[in-house]
């Protein structure tokens, strides 16, 4: 399997002022939906898993199927771990053949997430991968990974140059007011940009990186909601405040939960109008079109990285 390497990537999106998406994927139909999108618009583009994907998929199956979309597709592609929450697991995927990984020590004090990170960059780096880390707390749940409101916390700037720095990691996930799930804002959506550009300047060049940032389009809640569905007031982050992001070093934006919406609204439609039908190739396949429609739209009006190969 041909991976490559983000770094080149990143510099690339920086200089450019343009992100590159990075993709939570979890079954076949995600990620051919996912590549195909991003051959039609030339885009880099990043696969990633979490920690519960591989617990449903196994380790082996979304490797061999990564494999399987590079040598279809021809393009470069990074395979990233979302979320590691331990050495070990970042270790048994720097091992199995992931190109990049996360290393999330958010939950630790300052010092204790600067200790798990660096021991994670020693042993990626010796073996040719690199290395996210994340500084700051999100808001949200996402697969195993579950923060209330009132334990958020934004980076400090200073402390995000002081981490690079003592950690050698290559890229910093950072909380600026992005959150996972669908369940993003309360009131109206709002990203701290005075904090982001102040990290940004502290560390030119360094690639940053937003989680959290789907934007739960609301004609995908809505679909789901009409066809049968129960996602009341759900709200993800506008994508004009994404397409701001990347003009201040946020060069890696993660999208999951939009992946799902698009998937389950179109699986919930067809289902509705085609009682009749049960063998899944009949509702996957639109479902698979309806992920590649919105990485599409997402790669050209959002991520603005389109033709970048």
């Amino acid at each position: 399997m041909s991976l490559v390497s983000s770094k080149e990537m990143f510099k690339k999106a920086y200089e450019g002022q343009y992100a590159v998406g990075a993709f939570n994927v979890n079954n076949m139909e995600i990620i051919q939906g996912i590549v195909d999108a991003a051959k039609l618009e030339q885009a880099p583009l990043i696969l990633q898993v979490s920690a519960g994907a591989r617990k449903y998929a196994k380790h082996i199956y979304l490797t061999k199927l990564v494999e399987a979309a590079i040598e279809d597709s021809g393009l470069p592609i990074v395979l990233h771990l979302d979320h590691g929450d331990d050495f070990e697991i970042c270790k048994s995927c720097i091992d199995g053949g992931f190109s990049s990984v996360m290393i999330d020590g958010s939950k630790y004090s300052f010092e204790e997430n600067i200790a798990l990170t660096k021991k994670v960059v020693e042993y990626a780096h010796a073996h040719g991968v690199v290395v996210e880390a994340e500084l700051g707390k999100l808001a949200g749940v996402e697969d195993a990974v579950k923060v209330s409101a009132k334990d958020a916390t934004y980076t400090d700037p200073d402390e995000a140059v002081e981490f690079v720095e003592r950690t050698g990691c290559d890229s910093l996930a950072i909380a600026i007011g992005t959150s996972h799930g669908a369940y993003k804002f309360k009131g109206d959506p709002s990203l701290d940009y005075e904090r982001l550009e102040k990290i940004s300047n502290l560390l030119p060049g360094f690639p940053l990186v937003l989680h959290g940032a789907s934007t739960v389009l609301p004609e995908f809640v809505a679909k789901c909601n009409e066809y049968g569905g129960h996602i009341p007031g759900a709200q993800g982050v506008p994508e004009d405040m994404l397409l701001k992001a990347s003009k201040f070093g946020v060069c890696k934006i993660n999208i999951d939960t939009d992946l799902r919406l698009a998937m389950t609204a179109s699986i919930r439609e067809h289902f509705t109008k085609n009682p009749g039908d049960f063998d899944p190739r009949q509702y996957l396949a639109p479902a698979r079109d309806a992920i590649k429609n919105m990485v599409q739209h997402k790669m050209k009006n959002v991520l603005n990285c389109s033709n970048r190969l």
